[in-house]
């Protein structure tokens, strides 16, 4: 198994896990945001320890943190309007497949046919792990979310191949990605509430900092030396993680269906492995 592969599997296992602290947040706005303030004063560290990622990658940095802010506010309503096993996989996966026809279109990422029709086949698990009568608010918020994903994949995906390090451009979209988010709610005018929350549970916001932090530098480590549909396909392993905690933690109706249909997606991704790319 390779090193980009175990990188990526192992971003997954970070993802889920942070934003299934989000969905399980009293209010889940306070909650993304306070985990974006604690990322970033993690990504500033790490920025110290292993230095800035040079002048070409600020444009994308600038791009990506806009994205995010987008990214947030996405996210917030998605978990806010529909079930932690529906919102995850199909947020994740949509992303996957617009990062995976970006690298090829904006990147020049050369993916094989076999690992085409892996991922297609991943698109039909997760399609079936919709369930009938989804709520058009909950897959209004998951195509937004997805769009974002894919977007901003693309953008740190080439801006990651231009800096010094993979480290250091993860660590500084980490940052400039705190700042973006943080405005916002300011903004918004949840800066009191920010503040006060920051205070009463640091401890969780911390958490969910250090995983997203870890969860985003190992993938931007990952894509500069593998194909970003490869890498975005296999950290979309991580619905399977969100299928099962939605069925057996939060106790979601239809969580066994979609975990069912999420192997079918664990067979599509070990395929898109096997294909490889050039």
């Amino acid at each position: 198994m390779s090193t980009a592969t175990l990188l990526a599997i192992g971003s997954a296992l970070l993802h889920a896990t942070w934003n299934l602290s989000v969905k399980t947040s009293a209010d889940r706005d306070l909650s993304l945001i306070g985990q974006f303030a604690a990322g970033g004063v993690l990504g500033t560290i790490g920025l110290v320890v292993v230095g800035t990622p040079g002048a070409a990658a600020v444009p994308f940095l600038v791009g990506s943190a806009a994205v995010h802010v987008v990214y947030a506010a996405g996210l917030t309503g998605a978990y806010d309007s529909g079930d932690f096993s529906l919102v995850y996989p199909l947020a994740r996966a949509g992303g996957a497949m617009i990062a995976a026809i970006g690298g090829v279109v904006l990147l020049g990422d050369h993916v094989t046919v076999w690992a085409w029709l892996a991922i297609a086949m991943v698109a039909v698990g997760l399609m079936a792990a919709v369930g009938p009568q989804p709520s058009p608010r909950s897959l209004m918020w998951c195509a937004l979310t997805a769009a974002t994903i894919g977007a901003y994949t693309v953008i740190d995906g080439r801006g990651s191949r231009g800096a010094t390090s993979g480290e250091s451009y993860g660590f500084a979209i980490i940052a400039a990605t705190s700042i973006g988010v943080v405005s916002s709610g300011i903004v918004r005018g949840r800066g009191r509430e920010l503040a006060a929350d920051l205070r009463a549970s640091w401890p969780r916001h911390l958490g969910g900092g250090a995983c997203s932090t870890a969860a985003y530098v190992l993938v931007l480590i990952a894509v500069r030396s593998a194909p970003i549909a490869q890498v975005a396909m296999l950290r979309e392993s991580s619905v399977v993680i969100g299928a099962f905690a939605g069925w057996v933690l939060l106790k979601e109706h239809l969580g066994g269906r979609r975990l069912a249909a999420s192997c079918v997606m664990v067979t599509g991704l070990v395929g898109l492995v096997l294909a490889g790319s050039t």
